[in-house]
């Protein structure tokens, strides 16, 4: 292993630089996601423009989303470089009891951003992300997403006039005054559909960017949120036609980006990177959480009338992974959750906010917020293929109704591994980085590029300096763990959970996890 490391790094070193500028004034980047983009569908037919990208820089082949692998999660570790743990957000759909005292809530809608700050006094997010960052020492930004995630990137309220760092998200807009300019250049942001094509409004959006946005120049960041494929391969699947349709979507919008990049003569000095949130599953069994545990005993409910109480769990979906809070985080009722689920096919990998045998703690995944619940459990999944001939199945906790195909949030390998493409002066061209990197490690690195050196040392991530052309920290260690947990059942059967996780410089990487019933040795 230390030898793979060594000719990694050496293989690296010796790919060609690129020269970039050390005044952030003077540079650009640019973010484009692609929400819930698998990298397996990266490909020269599937996405000429993405591959060709990532033939002039670097395509990460070995990238993750933070767990939950989920949209907010991932969103907010991209806007901030920290894990879940200290950004606070450790999925779409939470409790939060000083929010709403009775219900979850979702993470991205703008009233509950904005209750959340009213209750914290403004820590919403528990770490800056890099536009506030980049607000602060007087430098501008542009974040538009056809989605609401695209707010937790920046949220602030500004006055009601035109300025600087417009925020779009989902049809609304920072200043709200922006939204009338938008409507009258493009009409309104396209209605929702049944088919869950979200094509239209990532259009709008990418225009409302290059046309309106971008009018009195390219700030110093950017970053642009597209919907697909992850809405159309939540209705139909990944390896879908429609979901492959979609993917090409995704892949011409980002050549309008570029293009504008290139009309503009910024290509030269801007950096692109292209990047999904997290990868993707196809659903082969609906698991009702809340309704197994009531039928095994349990008070366990979707919502909590007059808050939780003693006795009553809490059960909230995210997809691919449960979040269970205990009334009173009682330690008998955490217990006997666990033993329940240790017994159930549908389970993947357990972690608990107090310790229980055969579980994880919350901190092996950076889970252990201070509001964190008392159990997660990421669903069990499979290396089966689906009939598109896709591999990647999983059981998803949703009612047996639920019309949806695919779904992600798990510790899936296929969801755990998700898209990143890196081009530009800064980057080295040509490269195939094998090395782990996540989420997270996108603010620390744009941070170090746009020369604030000191804060991107500061962020959970890690600056990708192998695979930049100049100056940066150096590869110092590369590990690879599987960690275990085992309970005897009692019935002449055992529960076991793994978790595989690789670490480079001392930032840890969750490439899968699974659990399974066994023979007790």
């Amino acid at each position: 292993m230390q030898r793979l490391f060594l000719w990694l790094s050496l293989a690296l070193a010796a790919a060609t630089p690129a020269v970039a500028t050390d005044n952030p004034a003077e540079r650009h980047v640019v973010v484009v996601v692609w929400d819930g983009m698998r990298p397996d569908f990266v490909g020269e037919q599937t996405t000429p423009h993405l591959w060709a990208l990532a033939q002039t820089g670097v395509f990460f082949a070995s990238h993750h989303p933070v767990y939950l692998s989920a949209t907010e999660v991932n969103g907010t570790a991209i806007a901030t470089g920290m894990n879940p743990a200290h950004s606070l957000v450790i999925a779409n759909t939470d409790y939060r009891p000083r929010i709403d005292p009775e219900n979850s809530v979702g993470i991205e809608i703008p009233s509950v951003v904005r209750k959340g700050d009213e209750a914290s006094g403004g820590h919403y997010l528990g770490a800056t992300t890099v536009a506030e960052f980049l607000h602060a020492r007087g430098l501008a930004t542009v974040i538009a997403g056809s989605k609401q995630v695209a707010l937790l990137h920046d949220r602030a309220r500004r006055p009601n006039e035109p300025g600087v760092s417009p925020v779009l998200y989902q049809g609304a807009a920072l200043p709200p005054a922006l939204e009338l300019t938008l409507t009258e250049t493009l009409g309104d942001f396209p209605p929702a559909t049944k088919s869950d094509d979200k094509t239209a409004r990532d259009a709008w959006t990418t225009q409302a960017l290059i046309g309106t946005l971008w009018k009195n120049g390219v700030p110093p960041y950017t970053l642009l949120w597209l919907a697909e494929p992850d809405s159309t391969q939540h209705a139909t699947g990944p390896g879908s036609t429609a979901s492959l349709a979609a993917i090409k979507s995704s892949d011409n919008l980002l050549d309008r980006v570029l293009a504008e990049l290139d009309r503009r003569g910024l290509r030269a000095s801007t950096d692109v990177f292209v990047v999904s949130d997290h990868g993707f599953s196809t659903i082969n069994r609906k698991v009702d959480v809340a309704a197994e545990l009531a039928a095994a005993g349990f008070d366990a409910r979707r919502a909590v009338a007059g808050g939780l109480k003693p006795g009553e769990v809490m059960t909230i979906s995210n997809g691919g992974t449960t979040l269970l809070y205990v009334g009173d985080h009682d330690a008998a009722l955490c217990r006997n959750l666990a033993a329940y689920l240790q017994k159930q096919d549908w389970t993947g990998v357990i972690f608990s906010r107090a310790p229980l045998e055969g579980t994880f703690p919350l901190a092996t995944v950076q889970l252990d917020s201070p509001e964190a619940p008392d159990l997660v459990v990421s669903l069990h999944w499979t290396h089966d293929r689906s009939a598109t001939g896709t591999p990647g199945l999983m059981a998803s906790d949703m009612k047996s109704t639920s019309e949806k195909t695919g779904n992600h949030t798990s510790l899936s390998f296929y969801d755990m591994h998700s898209t990143l493409v890196a081009a530009g002066p800064d980057f080295r061209a040509g490269v195939r980085d094998t090395l782990p990197t996540a989420n997270t490690d996108l603010a620390p690195t744009i941070l170090w590029i746009l020369s604030f050196k000191d804060e991107a040392m500061r962020r959970d991530g890690r600056v990708l300096g192998e695979a930049l052309a100049g100056a940066a920290p150096p590869l110092r260690s590369f590990e690879i763990k599987r960690l275990t947990a085992r309970r005897d059942l009692g019935d002449g059967r055992a529960w076991e959970q793994y978790l595989n996780v690789s670490e480079v410089n001392g930032v840890q990487y969750f490439d899968e996890g699974n659990g399974t019933q066994g023979p007790a040795r």
